[in-house]
């Protein structure tokens, strides 16, 4: 019986008649083709199961052929061989808008060919469209390419050395039948993980049969237990190193929006970008540049001050500001007034840097790495137990990205050392491993009051009730089955992650103005004193109060003072620098840190802003309008002094002058 119907598309007459020749002996029906043309009349007489295609075709190119099959055969599974297209980006194009099942790099084996194919058809319908590598970065691809081709190189190492341990307990050495157990147990899921699919089950039903004669007490089968394993010995024999290569284009350094008028000087940039590995988007308008900046994924803005007109670029700014989801968008100013009045504004409009125009090639660059630096945000730890390496390492390259920082450890005894060290944000914990069980430091780690809400998730490959129930009741929150899909695994991880991140969100800032909360404000601010004192920076701290606030709540009524702390919470946010601290202290009183900037200069960004807030009017609760106005006090250090405590003091001291000495303004 026919084990499938292959389409071969090659022009090679010697390839096609071996290729074909060692598949039709494995069961095979093999349609060949050498043109195009003949493989379309192929498909129009018979039903394949799957195509294998050429990369290079007379008159055409196999991605030519392939665009064309997936407009009457959109799920159909196609594996791509090539002597060519083997960089990150190639791969990525053929795997996920052409939906290739697998790239396969010539010189290939017709045992190699085989292996694939059987993956391929293997695959269940609904998952050939998305690859082990679906919507990873192209670090995270070259990460996992680089390991599943470390891991295959030694696949073969891994089986001969279960293969021994295996023959030591037919021989009757029964206490060597828990190595051989553990042995298959990673192959199981480690191999799947790493892309070889065939191999990890084979030796899943390896490992089945060790399990059970090793739970029962009972003989081990000789026979099945050979049978499986020449089994795996055949799989793992086929297969190749990798599943992709490793080896691809330099990465962009980032994308960064440029906004001037001047098509010349555009075109310019544009060139810098290319020279630098930077992407570099340009737009010619303030309406150009919100709509792109919406349209498009960016690290970052450099905005022409005079964009459209004098200062247009700070008009520009705060358009882009005012947006859902650019509010914390990196943005830079260029122009040719270089004064301290258009630096105080751009540092107002939430700049933070100001360069010249035209500005060097060292000047994008630098500014493209701070803007990079700025847009990533905080990560998040994961911290992984697996006493397979292997494992291990492929779970960190399948998580570890500009999101997520991965540690991993083999040793159980260290758990709770690792907890206290790294502080992880979730744990990926193994469940039969030497020593504790995974249920028994799942329990361990959940009678530790700091660590109770941290999530923890099982690997492991067993998925029966009694294995659920045992695991939800040792406190984890959720399981993977082995081998580990990365959607998967990715999918998990992430949920689990944005939902202590936004816990945390709501423990750290306050509900109505968005602002830090005073503790993490005081946390944040002993750092960004740190690094002033470390780098020789001034740093200034600003204790700022809305001015008769409790006669606002008294006469317009406490809803409208309310509006006036969030819309005083909405200016602090989106005027300043992205990493400018800035606080709900309490009440009406807020406290801003301002890193790199003297008191002087400080005075006059507050002084903008102070300014902006002045010409916003309000509306009471019965429709009355009014404005508002607020006091500040700044100090700085080094010049006031070097602890948090005398700036704060000193601040809160200025403060109170201000309103002594009649409000609606600012004192050093």
């Amino acid at each position: 019986m026919s084990r499938g119907t292959l389409l071969f598309l090659d022009d090679d007459a010697d390839l096609q008649a071996l290729v074909s020749t060692y598949l039709r002996d494995r069961g095979y029906r093999v349609e060949s083709a050498r043109t195009a043309a003949e493989a379309r009349e192929v498909l129009a007489r018979v039903r394949v199961d799957a195509t294998i295609v050429d990369g290079m075709l007379p008159g055409m190119s196999g991605v030519e052929f392939i665009q064309e099959l997936r407009q009457t055969e959109p799920t159909l599974p196609i594996v791509f061989a090539s002597a060519f297209w083997k960089d990150l980006t190639s791969h990525d194009h053929l795997s996920r808008q052409l939906r290739v099942a697998r790239v396969v790099h010539k010189p290939y084996t017709p045992q190699e060919l085989f292996f694939w194919v059987e993956q391929v058809l293997a695959e269940p319908a609904d998952s050939r469209s998305a690859s082990l590598l679906e919507g990873a970065s192209d670090e995270v691809i070259a990460a996992m390419a680089a390991l599943s081709s470390e891991y295959g190189a030694l696949l073969g190492d891994k089986v001969r050395l279960l293969t021994a341990v295996v023959e030591r307990v037919l021989q009757g050495e029964r206490e060597s039948l828990r190595e051989a157990y553990l042995h298959a147990h990673k192959l199981h899921g480690t191999a799947g993980s790493c892309g070889f699919g065939a191999v990890s089950a084979a030796a899943g039903r390896l490992e089945a049969l060790l399990k059970q004669a090793r739970d029962d007490k009972a003989p081990v089968d000789p026979g099945a237990v050979r049978r499986a394993l020449q089994e795996l010995a055949e799989v793992a024999q086929g297969a190749v190193s990798t599943l992709v290569e490793s080896a691809g284009p330099v990465q962009s350094q980032g994308t960064v929006l440029v906004a001037d008028e001047d098509e010349a000087w555009l075109a310019e940039v544009e060139r810098m970008g290319k020279d630098l590995l930077v992407r570099v988007v340009t737009a010619r308008s303030a309406d150009e540049v919100v709509a792109t900046a919406l349209r498009r994924e960016l690290d970052g803005a450099l905005l022409h001050v005079n964009l459209g007109g004098r200062e247009g670029g700070f008009t520009t700014a705060a358009r882009l500001r005012g947006e859902d989801g650019l509010q914390s968008l990196p943005l830079a100013f260029f122009g040719t007034e270089g004064d301290v009045a258009y630096r105080v504004a751009a540092a107002h409009a939430g700049a933070s840097l100001y360069l010249p125009r035209p500005f060097s090639a060292r000047d994008l660059t630098e500014a493209v790495e701070r803007m990079v630096a700025t847009r990533r945000p905080e990560r998040s730890r994961v911290l992984v137990l697996d006493d397979d390496p292997e494992a291990v390492r492929v779970l960190s390259a399948a998580l570890t990205s500009a999101l997520v920082e991965v540690v991993g450890i083999g040793d159980p005894y260290r758990l709770v050392e690792a907890l206290a060290e790294h502080r992880p944000d979730l744990l990926l914990l193994d469940v039969e491993m030497p020593g504790p069980s995974g249920f028994d430091l799942c329990r361990i780690v959940r009678s530790m009051p700091e660590w109770r809400e941290m999530p923890i998730l099982f690997i492991t490959t067993h998925t029966g009730v009694e294995f659920r129930v045992a695991a939800f009741r040792s406190g984890a929150d959720d399981y993977l089955a082995k081998p580990v899909l990365r959607e998967e695994l990715w999918a998990r991880v992430q949920s689990r992650l944005e939902r202590t991140r936004l816990a945390r969100e709501r423990a750290e800032r306050d509900a109505l103005t968005g602002l830090l909360l005073r503790r993490p404000f005081l946390d944040n601010l002993r750092a960004r004193l740190a690094d002033a004192q470390r780098l020789s920076r001034p740093l200034t701290v600003g204790f700022l109060d809305v001015d008769h606030f409790k006669k606002v709540n008294d006469t317009h009524g406490h809803l409208a003072g309310d509006r006036v702390l969030m819309q005083m919470g909405r200016l602090l946010a989106t005027r300043f620098r992205r990493e400018d601290l800035r606080c709900r202290w309490g009440g009406e009183e807020f406290v801003v840190a301002l890193l790199g900037a003297t008191a002087d200069r400080a005075r006059d960004i507050l002084a903008r802003t102070a300014a902006e807030l002045s010409r916003i009017e309000f509306e009471g609760d019965k429709g009355q309008r009014f404005r508002v106005t607020f006091s500040a006090g700044l100090a700085e250090t080094p010049g006031d002094g070097a602890d948090l405590e005398t700036l704060l003091r000193l601040a809160d001291e200025r403060l109170y002058r201000a309103k002594v000495l009649g409000r609606n303004r600012i004192e050093l």
